[in-house]
């Protein structure tokens, strides 16, 4: 597994993460079982967020064993500092460990996020005070907004950003490049989401073979080498593929015989970008 820098942080993530949601409303063996077999096949990266339902207690036991080799993120929607803190502690103590290696603002999606969150006793305060005691090592953020996130990092010298960059996004609605491009000249190291979605599900779809998917995952296994090969091309660390096994498991093999995408499939990606609805959309923070 390819590993990259992140940022100018030095550390060096593989190119897929484990997202927690993998282990979220599994028994704890299966937990055990997914973390093991990430750790063999060359996964160092791992993110988790107390809003994953169970998942951090399921994927904390689980990667004790091998936390010392493990680059481990975690994130608060807590947009106030007493709330952040606390919730901090307790996602240290469900996750078993003393420190995260990442620590960041999840979701920031609304101009009121932004404000509270870095504003006057806002929760970016309990995040640098983490850092300073040893609790955090690098402070970073995930966003759903293009324009929230080229604001954080003019207000922040954060180490990294989490962002949707999606093969559909990128031709239908030219959602994403903007923050690659910004990250890219502060030298922020740039996370994906969102890498192997397809399009919002749509109306009536059957969502119940991918219950962790808020959007249409793809199914289709060229469409899905292609579009992971698509945002590992970018001057990206690493993508997180969806929070299913077997999604999780196609990305580990594309991963694994990575090549950068070439002229004609980005031109392939064009023609089956066509008609899908995007889940995001260019607009100004609410």
């Amino acid at each position: 597994m390819e590993r990259r820098p992140l940022g100018t942080t030095g550390e060096e993530l593989s190119i897929i993460g484990f997202g927690g949601i993998l282990v979220m409303n599994v028994e704890p063996p299966e937990a055990a079982s997914l973390v093991a077999e990430a750790v063999d096949r060359g996964i160092n990266y791992f993110d988790v967020a107390p809003s994953y339902g169970n998942a951090e207690e399921r994927l904390g036991p689980a990667l004790e064993p091998h936390r010392e080799g493990a680059f481990l993120a975690c994130k608060t929607m807590k947009r106030s500092k007493e709330e952040a803190a606390a919730e901090l502690r307790a996602s240290l103590a469900r996750m078993r460990t003393d420190h995260f290696d990442l620590y960041q603002l999840h979701a920031m999606t609304t101009r009121e996020d932004l404000e509270k969150a870095t504003g006057p006793g806002g929760a970016l305060e309990a995040l640098v005070e983490a850092r300073e005691a040893g609790l955090v090592r690098y402070l970073g953020f995930s966003a759903h907004n293009v324009e929230v996130a080229l604001e954080l990092m003019n207000r922040f010298d954060f180490a990294s950003v989490l962002f949707p960059l999606n093969w559909m996004e990128y031709v239908n609605v030219g959602f994403g490049p903007q923050v690659v491009e910004r990250a890219v000249q502060k030298g922020v190291g740039r996370l994906a989401l969102k890498a192997m979605a397809r399009q919002k599900w749509p109306e009536g779809a059957d969502k119940t073979a991918w219950p962790k998917c808020w959007y249409e995952p793809i199914t289709d296994p060229r469409e899905a080498e292609l579009a992971l090969r698509f945002t590992l091309s970018q001057p990206i660390t690493a993508a997180i593929p969806p929070g299913e096994p077997p999604i999780f498991r196609r990305a580990l093999e594309v991963a694994e015989r990575f090549t950068p995408i070439t002229a004609e499939e980005r031109e392939e990606l064009r023609q089956r970008a066509r008609g899908l609805q995007p889940f995001f959309e260019l607009a100004a923070a609410s």
